[in-house]
C-alpha cells in the first residue's frame, strides 16, 4: 500500500487526516491519501502568482517540448508516487481497483491523456487560432508576427494565475480538458476525485520529471463539498465536473466552466432513416464505448420512423452484455463502487420504464442489476419511447443506457434539449442548416460519426484558451 501526500505548489504535504482507498472487489487496501482542508486551499491560493511566474520563465516552445516528454513518461515510465514509485502497469491496476473500470478501459483513457500531451503543439494552435504564443508571455505583440505583421497590436490578458479544477472519479479521460493549461502559462490547482487520484498525481509527476517547475502545480485531495467550493472560490478561473445540480448551481458564472451530463444524441434524418441498419454499429459504439461512462456517450436516438425496430435491434446487441472481471479484455461494463449506488440508479430507471408510452427492450435478456458484496453493476438498458415527452428520454446515466425516441424530423431540434454531442445522419441541407444554428448543441457531427469520436483539434465544451485569456485593447507609443 502506498502513502500519497498532497502536493502544495510542488511540496509534499502529509496530513494526519487520510483517506484509505480499497479494491472495489476485495476490500484490500490500495493507498492512503493525505487530505487537505478548505483553509489550506485558501491560504495556498495567495501564492498562485508564483506558479504563473515560473511558467513564464520558460518559452512556449520549451513548455510544449516538456509536455511531449511528459506524455511519453506518463505512458511508459516508472514515476515517483508518495513513498514509493509507480510503473505504468501499477497505475492501470490501481486505477481499476478503486474506480471499477476494466483494465483495458484504463489503458484507453491513459492513451487519450498521453495523446493530448504529445500533440500539444497542434492542440494549442487550434485553441488559439494559430496565435504567436510569445504574445501570451509578453502580454502583447503583432498578431501575424511570423508573416511580417499587419501593423496592429494585439493583447491577451490572463484572467487567472492558476486554474482550479474539481475533478471527477467516473472517467479518467476527462483530464484531457485541463492538460493545455500548463503550456498556456497558467498554474494548476487540482482537487482529485476521491476514487481516482491516480491520473492527476501521475501526470503531475510526469510533467515535473519532464522539466515543468514543480511550483506550478498543486494536487489537493480532500473530502467534503467545502474543499471543492474552496478551490472554486480561490481561483479566478476554474472548472468543475458534476451532475445536473452542479450545472444548475454554476450556470451563468463566468468564472466557472461547468462540465456536467452530456445528453449526447444521434438524429436519423428522414432521408436516411430507412437505412437505419447501416448505422447500427455506429449507434452501438456510441452507447457502449468506455462502459457508457462518458458525457460523449449517446443517451438517446431520435427517428421519425422505425424507432421500435431500431430499439429492438440495439437491444439484441446490448442486452446480452454481461459482467466480466476487470482484467478480462472483453469486459465492457464498469462497477459502481459506492455502496448502494447501482441499486438506487436501477430503482429510478425501473420506475421510468413503467410508463405507458415506454417499452423496456432489454427486459428479455435477464436482470439489469447485478450486485456483488462490495459493489454493483448495471447491464445495458434500451428503452423505446413513443415521444420525446417520456421522462426517460431526457435522462443520462453512467452506464450503457439509451432511449430510442419516435419523433418527427421537424420536431427533433426543439425536442432534444441541451446536447453536448449531436450526430445528425442526414444529407438534408435545410435540416443541416437548422442544426448548425441550434445554440443548444455544442459539438455537431454531420454524417455518420460516432458521438464518442473526438477531434482533438476542435474545442470541447468551450474553448479553454478563451476561458483563460481576454483579448483586450492595448496601444504602445512609438
Amino acid at each position: 500500500m502506498v502513502n500519497i501526500p498532497a502536493i502544495r505548489w510542488g511540496k509534499p504535504y502529509t496530513s494526519l487526516d487520510v483517506d484509505q482507498l480499497v479494491h472495489f472487489l476485495t476490500g484490500e487496501p490500495v493507498a492512503r491519501v493525505s487530505q487537505v482542508n478548505a483553509g489550506m486551499v485558501r491560504r495556498d491560493a495567495r501564492h498562485a502568482r508564483r506558479a504563473q511566474d515560473v511558467l513564464r520563465e520558460l518559452s512556449s516552445t520549451e513548455l510544449i517540448a516538456c509536455c511531449r516528454r511528459a506524455g511519453e513518461l506518463f505512458t511508459d515510465a516508472e514515476l515517483p508516487l508518495g513513498d514509493g514509485a509507480q510503473t505504468a502497469d501499477d497505475f492501470r491496476r490501481a486505477q481499476s481497483a478503486t474506480t471499477g473500470l476494466p483494465l483495458h478501459m484504463c489503458q484507453a483513457n491513459m492513451q487519450k491523456n498521453a495523446f493530448v500531451l504529445t500533440h500539444m503543439d497542434e492542440i494549442l494552435a487550434s485553441l488559439t487560432r494559430g496565435l504567436d504564443r510569445s504574445i501570451l508571455t509578453r502580454g502583447y505583440g503583432d498578431e501575424n508576427h511570423s508573416d511580417g505583421g499587419r501593423g496592429a497590436t494585439v493583447s491577451y490578458q490572463a484572467q487567472a494565475a492558476a486554474l482550479g479544477a474539481v475533478l471527477p472519479s467516473n472517467s479518467p479521460g476527462v483530464h484531457t480538458l485541463w492538460l493545455p493549461v500548463i503550456p498556456l502559462q497558467v498554474g494548476l490547482v487540482l482537487k482529485p476525485g476521491s476514487q481516482e487520484p491516480w491520473t492527476p498525481f501521475r501526470i503531475t509527476a510526469a510533467l515535473v520529471e519532464a522539466g515543468i517547475p514543480a511550483e506550478a502545480i498543486s494536487v489537493l485531495p480532500g473530502s467534503g463539498a467545502d474543499i471543492g467550493a474552496a478551490v472554486l472560490e480561490s481561483c479566478r478561473r476554474s472548472m468543475i465536473f458534476g451532475g445536473p445540480d452542479t450545472v444548475a448551481r454554476y450556470h451563468g458564472d463566468p468564472q466557472v466552466q461547468v462540465h456536467g451530463p452530456g445528453y449526447s444524441k444521434i438524429l436519423l434524418g428522414d432521408d436516411r432513416v430507412d437505412r437505419w441498419q447501416d448505422y447500427l454499429d455506429l449507434i452501438v459504439e456510441s452507447v457502449l464505448r468506455n462502459g457508457g461512462r462518458s458525457c460523449i456517450n449517446c443517451s438517446a436516438i431520435y427517428a421519425s420512423r422505425h424507432a421500435r425496430e431500431i430499439a429492438s435491434a440495439l437491444a439484441e446487441w446490448l442486452g446480452p452484455v454481461d459482467v466480466r472481471p476487470p482484467e478480462d479484455p472483453e469486459a465492457q461494463l464498469a462497477a459502481f463502487t459506492v455502496e448502494g449506488a447501482a441499486a438506487a440508479i436501477w430503482r429510478a430507471i425501473d420506475a421510468d420504464l413503467q410508463a405507458a408510452d415506454v417499452e423496456h427492450m432489454t427486459a428479455a435478456f435477464g436482470d439489469r442489476l447485478v450486485e456483488r458484496s462490495r459493489c454493483g453493476y448495471l447491464r445495458p438498458v434500451v428503452a423505446h419511447c413513443e415521444s420525446p415527452e417520456c421522462a426517460i428520454a431526457g435522462k443520462e446515466f453512467m452506464f450503457p443506457m439509451a432511449s430510442v425516441v419516435s419523433c418527427p424530423q421537424q420536431q427533433m431540434i426543439s425536442s432534444i434539449g441541451p446536447t453536448l454531442v449531436c450526430t445528425a445522419i442526414t444529407d438534408d441541407e435545410s435540416f443541416r442548416r437548422d442544426l448548425i444554428d441550434a445554440t443548444h448543441i455544442d459539438r455537431l457531427n454531420l454524417g455518420p460519426i460516432p458521438t464518442t469520436q473526438i477531434d482533438w483539434l476542435q474545442p470541447h465544451e468551450g474553448n479553454l484558451f478563451e476561458f483563460l485569456y481576454l483579448n483586450r485593447a492595448l496601444q504602445v507609443a512609438d
